[in-house]
């Protein structure tokens, strides 16, 4: 009997954080980290007028002491906000960076950090999203439309709960519906794996998925201006995020969800988070997929995430216009929307079924 043996040719490489710091003043180790992470001596700091003043200003008093480091005030992230603080980063001769802010500071800088071939440290001040420890960035293109590229990691992450509980709660309740809206990501990624053949990762999905579960469970205890509540909501925070790291793709934290989302972004921007219309979104998706949509509903409620339209500021006509052209936002994604996604009456059907909108008398 003959055995046929075929060469093994798999391979995968994963980008981490290489040095996550978490907790109650940990911005006070900001040199020590640099330091572990035997950084050059020129860095360029990345902030904002905002987070300027409530962190930026203290690390950069911190590592000046060692390092020889700008600052850099950025605006909103977008192309041209990436192609600035990149200049600013050639002037400074930086060997490392320091993203201190929200979602856009630090996204500007993944960008930056891989063009340049430096690293980055991920110092939030708020945690709207998934994204502070992930290889992916949102950005605005030159259009206007929402696009996420891939980028680098943070080499490290400094999360100080003593900082993140003073934002505004409202951020903090956006990215833990973030996270949540993983369960349907989820199920998308898996109807996609078994009917598409999509590549799919295993430790991926399970790690996105403890992410999401253990907010759901730990739901009722999230609440405001409670420290302890921001260090329960950061360790799967930061796991969703390593979970793209691991597939090397979105796809463990980005479905029909994320598509109803970037659709009200390019059909009625401003309206809300990112977070807080992913969470919406993932009521609704996770009833077409026959799911337990009513448990998502109650954990963003206990947490204080927007579950209805109203609380959005979005009226029907806006919900149902997302809705249909979810489908097309992504048209390479595979999801529960298919091809042809709703019509304006399952659309609309879908939304007040769940309750996002009221039934009309």
């Amino acid at each position: 009997m003959s055995v046929t043996v075929e060469n093994f040719t798999k391979s995968k490489s994963f980008n981490f954080p290489q040095n996550v710091v978490m907790g109650h003043g940990v911005l006070d180790q900001t040199v020590d980290v640099c330091r572990s992470m035997l950084f050059g001596k020129n860095g360029l700091i990345i902030t904002g007028g905002s987070t300027y003043k409530v962190a930026g200003r203290k690390v950069e008093d911190l590592v000046s002491e060692r390092y020889n480091v700008q600052t850099h005030l950025a605006g909103a992230a977008d192309l041209e906000a990436v192609s600035e603080a990149k200049k600013a980063a050639k002037e400074c001769k930086a060997k490392f960076i320091l993203a201190i802010g929200g979602g856009s500071k630090i996204d500007i800088s993944k960008p930056v950090a891989k063009d340049l071939g430096i690293p980055f440290v991920s110092i939030p001040t708020s945690i709207s999203h998934d994204g502070i420890c992930s290889d992916r960035a949102s950005f605005k293109s030159n259009e206007g439309t929402p696009m996420t590229i891939r980028a680098l990691p943070p080499a490290a992450l400094i999360a100080d709960t003593k900082v993140l509980v003073k934002a505004p709660y409202r951020y903090l309740a956006a990215g833990c519906a973030d996270v949540i809206s993983n369960l349907t990501a989820l199920k998308d990624w898996d109807l996609a794996r078994k009917i598409r053949d999509e590549e799919f990762s295993t430790s991926a999905y399970m790690l996105a998925r403890f992410a999401a579960e253990t907010l759901v469970q730990d739901s009722d205890v999230i609440k405001p201006k409670l420290e302890d509540s921001v260090w329960t909501a950061l360790k799967p925070i930061i796991a969703s995020g390593v979970s793209m790291c691991i597939a090397g793709t979105s796809r463990p934290t980005s479905g029909s969800e994320h598509m109803f989302s970037h659709a009200l972004d390019l059909l009625h921007p401003g309206k809300a988070l990112h977070g807080e219309q992913c969470g919406i979104g993932c009521i609704m998706m996770m009833s077409l997929h026959g799911g337990n949509w009513k448990q998502i509903r109650d954990a963003l409620k206990n947490i204080g995430a927007p579950t209805t339209a109203a609380e959005l500021g979005l009226g029907e006509e806006e919900v149902v216009d997302a809705l249909v052209a979810a489908n097309k936002v992504r048209k390479e994604r595979f999801t529960i929307l298919g091809e042809n996604g709703l019509t304006r009456n399952a659309a609309l059907n879908l939304a007040r079924t769940t309750g996002v909108l009221r039934w009309s008398r």
